[in-house]
């Protein structure tokens, strides 16, 4: 809690202690409260259940049981194959297909290695001027500006590339803006699918529907997922048509039928970007609370300041690059973009700095024009908050690069830090 009169926060941990501070920076990530499994019955499962942003630190042995695993998100994808290696049985419940590109991981060797660190500088420099914070050899021409023989080239060299199929999402300069483009390499994708799952009925359920442009929703990275439903032991369900109702005694009951089980893993995820920050009983200036100010979508300015929360930054928090960058190159950004601001605050006497509303509300409509200009707002996932049911729908994250981002707020720390309010 802010106390208006002494300038300072007041902050209770759950055990007990109580910390008195100037400024407040809240570093609590965009994806680290996870999505608590709502599904009826849970309690009268006789087996054992797990989260994936919570598993045992012993880890989970599956030899012999029959599994559910419930998400085909980021966690799920990577966990399939995994699971599929041990159980005697593994049932994936899908509600919507995503779009999992191939990792390609392979191992290091010394001379590869030394040869990566040796570019360490030349690496980070071009991870700056990139989109995302990371360099993914970004295309520059559209679509149009390619014959078709180069389009194909570029898609295959793309997904086949060493260093991870993320480079997927530069295939093309227009693909988040042009649906034409975007529809061009999702199709591409689809038929990989198709080509590498020999069940046809299972192939059509991985392969994601038109309504989900490619990179709408956060891109999975796999090693061998669609390879693992051609075993024979490994079934997926299609939650959509078929949904889960109830989780039972012995195992987990759709619409249709119980699927008799051992063990129920959740691969839901979180409640993502401002999810940690609501968690918490923030008060700012005159007791306004956080979770109120909120409540219909996270606002910000720069990401950084929230108009009447004084002397409190976020990291890496919404209206920020955040989750669609690198996000130690982010982070990096951010606290040392808030270290200069205290120093300075620090150096000319100034103990109260505060978002403007007025900026907030602008940076609020720039966050929302940007993403316009995108295929993202088309897609339901949680960049909206589509995985939580009632949090409203809003994107959250600023899309138009960390290279303007930085420009940005570079810029306006040259403007005597234009925006907040300094006394």
């Amino acid at each position: 809690m802010f106390d208006d009169e002494r300038l300072l926060w007041t902050v209770r941990t759950e055990a007990g202690d109580v910390l008195e501070c100037t400024y407040l920076v809240i570093a609590t990530g965009g994806l680290s409260i996870p999505q608590r499994p709502q599904l009826p019955g849970l309690e009268s499962f006789q087996g054992r259940w797990y989260h994936s942003a919570q598993w045992p630190k012993e880890g989970v042995d599956f030899t012999g049981q029959r599994v559910a695993l419930i998400g085909t998100g980021s966690s799920g994808v990577q966990m399939v194959p995994v699971i599929a290696e041990q159980a005697a049985r593994l049932t994936v419940f899908q509600r919507t297909a995503n779009f999992s590109v191939p990792a390609h991981n392979v191992p290091f060797t010394e001379t590869a290695l030394a040869a990566a660190k040796a570019r360490y500088p030349d690496r980070r420099a071009m991870g700056r001027e990139a989109i995302t914070g990371q360099f993914l050899n970004a295309n520059t021409k559209t679509a149009a500006e390619m014959t078709e023989e180069e389009q194909r080239a570029e898609l295959e060299y793309r997904w086949r590339g060493a260093g991870g199929g993320f480079r997927m999402l530069r295939t093309f300069a227009d693909q988040m803006s042009n649906l034409d483009t975007n529809r061009m390499v999702a199709d591409y994708a689809r038929n990989r699918i198709r080509g590498v799952v020999k069940d046809p009925v299972k192939a059509e359920l991985l392969c994601p529907k038109d309504d989900l442009p490619f990179g709408g929703k956060r891109l999975c990275v796999d090693s061998h997922y669609y390879e693992t439903f051609n075993r024979e032991h490994v079934d997926i369900v299609d939650a959509a048509a078929h949904p889960i109702i109830e989780a039972t005694a012995r195992g987990v009951r759709t619409d249709e039928r119980e699927h008799e089980v051992d063990a129920i893993v959740f691969a839901t995820g979180f409640d993502a970007m401002s999810g940690a920050l609501k968690a918490i009983d923030i008060r700012g200036a005159r007791g306004a609370r956080l979770s109120d100010k909120w409540a219909h979508g996270p606002t910000s300015y720069l990401g950084l300041g929230i108009a009447g929360f004084p002397n409190m930054f976020v990291v890496a928090g919404p209206g920020s690059p955040s989750v669609l960058s690198n996000m130690v190159h982010s982070i990096e950004t951010h606290v040392d973009w808030i270290a200069r601001l205290l120093q300075q605050a620090r150096a000319v006497g100034v103990r109260r700095i505060e978002a403007t509303q007025e900026a907030e509300d602008g940076w609020v409509r720039r966050c929302a024009e940007e993403a316009d200009k995108t295929l993202y707002p088309r897609a339901n996932s949680w960049y909206m908050g589509a995985n939580i049911a009632g949090k409203p729908r809003v994107f959250m994250a600023f899309v138009a690069g960390v290279p303007l981002y930085r420009r940005i707020i570079e810029d306006v720390a040259a403007r005597n830090y234009q925006g907040f309010e300094m006394a």
